[in-house]
């Protein structure tokens, strides 16, 4: 039996984790001190924006790498949206996902966010039968899910509901135009709010933000409708197919890294093609393997 104190070094010197070690991993080691960390986005420095004229970037994020990477690019929202049931679950659209399914996915990226303000969707089925139910599932989303507000689709209709999470100390950030857990109502994905129809999403923005509605996000809606929309409210606006006019954007991340294939909505503006990147290295890897060239003597004990 080798002793503890071996002198040869390969015998007791520990690797890397050869898997990931949790956030804050891809940070380079230097001899520079720490620098100060950024001060965390909070819901005030939204307002702020606001007040200001000036906008704030949000994107979604459903685990702890992209979590790391937006939070240190300096996007100040990250949402957790519903829409993992379709970019992460794999189903049609984002009617199936549940609370459990979304809760682990919070706790990645707000655990992997330190700056970020980090918000969920609350799904579909969990909210709209009374205030009472919004108040319990948000409880669980901030105490469980760790993040700090969530946000619900629909109009007025859920001012109260609304007004109970926010006394409960639960942010919210209301979702109106098209709402896409009511995408079967609605029938199929239709712009919102043309012609006459804008008043609707006045009032509902109004009763919302009246009812403490931190932020009112409006989804495929008219760019001058979503203009009336901002100047009828106090709030920030976020935007997803509105317009420019909106103190904040918001885009599924895989549409804006050109990871999902297939047909984009016109809202969407691809910033890289991580798509081609990955298969490219995918078969690079495979071609490698299957010729022997990896693992080399490099890559071996």
């Amino acid at each position: 039996m080798a002793s503890s104190n071996s002198s040869d070094s390969r015998a007791s010197a520990e690797v890397p984790a050869p898997y990931g070690n949790g956030p804050g991993q891809a940070q380079s080691p230097s001899s520079e001190p720490a620098p100060k960390p950024a001060p965390k986005v909070r819901i005030h420095h939204l307002q702020q924006a606001k007040n200001d004229g000036t906008h704030f970037a949000m994107l979604t994020a459903y685990e702890q790498y992209t979590a790391e990477i937006f939070d240190q690019a300096g996007i100040e929202v990250l949402l957790i949206g519903d829409s993992a049931s379709n970019n992460v679950f794999g189903n049609e659209t984002s009617l199936p996902v549940t609370v459990d399914e979304l809760l682990p996915l919070c706790r990645a990226v707000a655990r992997s966010a330190k700056r970020s303000l980090v918000v969920a969707d609350l799904p579909f089925g969990s909210y709209e039968v009374s205030a009472q139910q919004g108040v319990a599932t948000g409880v669980r989303f901030l105490k469980e899910g760790l993040v700090h507000a969530v946000k619900i689709e629909g109009g007025k209709f859920y001012a109260e509901t609304v007004r109970a999470m926010v006394q409960a100390g639960i942010p919210v950030m209301a979702h109106i135009g098209f709402t896409p857990q009511s995408e079967h109502a609605l029938g199929g994905y239709r712009v919102q709010g043309r012609g006459d129809d804008a008043q609707r999403l006045i009032d509902d923005a109004v009763a919302l933000a009246e009812a403490g509605a931190f932020c009112v996000l409006m989804e495929m809606v008219p760019a001058d409708t979503a203009a009336a929309v901002d100047a009828a409210v106090s709030v920030p606006t976020i935007g997803i197919g509105a317009g420019n006019s909106t103190t904040g954007q918001v885009l599924v991340w895989q549409d804006m890294a050109g990871l999902r294939g297939g047909r984009m909505a016109k809202f969407v503006k691809q910033y890289a093609d991580l798509r081609t990147t990955l298969s490219d290295a995918a078969k690079a890897y495979g071609d490698d393997v299957r010729s022997g060239q990896f693992p080399g003597p490099e890559h071996s004990f």
